[in-house]
């Protein structure tokens, strides 16, 4: 029988997933890694962690599975974007991994402002000059690591990386490339101008291929390490939040996906990138060629949840660890025995600033309103329906573009939590679809992966053959009431950006 190979490197996180064309899911590996933090509003990693990581989550869904390694015909890599890899000539990693969270390139996000302003949106679709963009990155090590930039050879986004350690080949595509602000939407290519400004060469860059591209084949030394044999196909996924759309079966205009991580994004399939008068719903490449993906995006979404875990919940995660479970799911049945609003208590879930639909890097994470009387519940749902407000505002954003959906699909971590879905079917005001299978980007990329190799005809094929719909959530009782509460929200946000702008806030 032949098998399917999705890979998506995540923020804190790779998964590997084997899929038959049927839809089914045989098994999936994940490994979890840790960013580094050497400084504030720094995040980094040895980007042999992303390879390590690929190998161990291969070889555990290979071993999960119990398939023949031989059945695997193709595989398709997506990632996270802008996390940026400078490499030498023989493909070594010259500095760790400046991460997409990174803020450190906030000075060099200035210069680029003043110098090209309102002209990025135009050619890149990003709304706002940030130091998330590769671009700033690059700028950041040309101003303070000036010998790794000159022994630079290739700067590589993560997707890129894994597929040069796959097929030996450094290639890329547009659905990845196209948040690095170096990147020409229209024409898809690099952008000459922000390639000029920044001191980089094309051939500095990794070779641009279509979506869903193939950029070789498994090489000899790379079969050995993942436990596959040589010649599968590699396959060009894209940015995970493309990817993650195909797995939702969003692959025509007008359909509208989310997607709860590590980040909280939306996926608005378009057919012309020219949406937005306004010029605030960023505007990114598609992982189908031809068709843009609108994708407002909030960088802390599941990730706000992970820290809360991590800092004052050891209880859980070792009742969870002792009698099996999970912690998450402990917190969830805390978080329901709260009201709605949390009893007045109001989350800012912006760790590491804001992007989507108010942009400022210096933003960071609030609770605001809590009283002797709450209890860890209150708070893990604040952070919840932290979520969903985020999730509000950016629609009401895709609303005053002309998008109107009847419906969202769902995916990610967050779509595991019934709670949580309900939460946002109330404050959304519209139903929510779970997915059958919570794995959309691996799901979108080996869909990409059986097209390339022949197994579907074509995307709407694969799609009609492995996306299946789980869950229905209606909005409920207690969504007149969250209207209200989103203001607050609303309120509460507005005001605290204006704060954190202030100089030394």
């Amino acid at each position: 029988m032949t098998l399917l190979l999705g890979i998506d490197a995540g923020t804190t996180s790779i998964k590997a997933g084997l899929f038959s064309p049927d839809g089914r899911c045989l098994a999936v590996g994940r490994q979890e890694y840790q960013l580094e933090t050497p400084e504030t509003d720094w995040a980094e990693l040895d980007p042999e962690v992303y390879w390590s990581a690929c190998v161990a989550a291969v070889h555990q869904a290979l071993d999960l599975s119990g398939i023949e390694p031989r059945q695997v015909r193709a595989l398709a890599v997506s990632s996270q974007g802008e996390t940026t890899i400078p490499v030498d000539r023989d493909g070594r990693p010259l500095h760790p991994a400046i991460v997409w969270l990174d803020n450190r390139a906030t000075r060099q996000a200035g210069w680029l402002a003043e110098h090209f302003g309102t002209q990025v949106y135009d050619v890149t679709g990003l709304p706002e000059i940030s130091p998330t963009w590769s671009a700033c990155k690059i700028l950041w090590l040309k101003d303070n690591r000036p010998q790794v930039f000159q022994k630079t050879h290739k700067f590589l986004l993560v997707q890129d990386w894994l597929v040069y350690r796959l097929s030996g080949r450094c290639a890329t595509d547009g659905s990845i490339s196209c948040t690095t602000m170096l990147y020409d939407i229209l024409h898809d290519c690099w952008w000459k101008d922000m390639l000029e400004f920044v001191g980089v060469r094309e051939d500095q860059l990794a070779d641009v291929l279509s979506p869903g591209a193939a950029a070789g084949t498994l090489t000899s030394q790379a079969a050995d390490e993942l436990g596959l044999e040589a010649g599968v196909l590699v396959v060009l996924g894209g940015m995970d939040q493309a990817v993650g759309a195909i797995g939702a079966g969003n692959i025509a205009p007008g359909i509208v996906s989310e997607t709860t991580g590590a980040a909280l994004a939306l996926q608005i399939s378009i057919d012309r990138p020219d949406i937005d008068p306004t010029r605030r719903v960023p505007i990114n490449k598609h992982s189908i060629p031809g068709v843009f993906l609108s994708v407002p995006f909030c960088p802390t979404a599941g990730m706000s949840f992970k820290w809360f875990r991590d800092a004052f919940c050891q209880e859980e995660m070792a009742a969870a660890l002792s009698k099996g479970g999970d912690a998450y799911d402990r917190l969830t049945e805390l978080a329901e025995q709260a009201p709605p609003g949390a009893d007045g208590l109001l989350m800012l879930p912006h760790l590491s600033g804001s992007n989507s639909p108010v942009y400022n890097s210096e933003a960071r994470g609030v609770f605001c309103g809590f009283s002797l009387g709450h209890q860890k519940g209150h708070f893990v749902r604040a952070i919840l329906e932290a979520v969903a407000f985020m999730l509000r505002r950016n629609l009401d954003l895709a609303r005053q573009a002309g998008i109107d959906p009847s419906e969202i699909r769902s995916s990610g971590g967050g779509a595991r939590s019934q709670l949580w879905c309900q939460i946002k079917a109330d404050v959304c005001a519209v139903p929510v679809i779970s997915l059958a299978s919570e794995e959309a980007a691996l799901l979108g990329d080996v869909i990409l992966a059986g097209v390339a190799c022949g197994e579907f005809i074509n995307l709407e094929d694969g799609c009609r053959r492995m996306v299946n719909l789980r869950g229905h959530t209606l909005p409920g009782a207690n969504s007149p009431a969250y209207q209200e509460i989103y203001q607050r929200y609303c309120d509460l946000d507005d005001t605290l950006d204006a704060f954190f702008r202030r100089p030394g806030a």
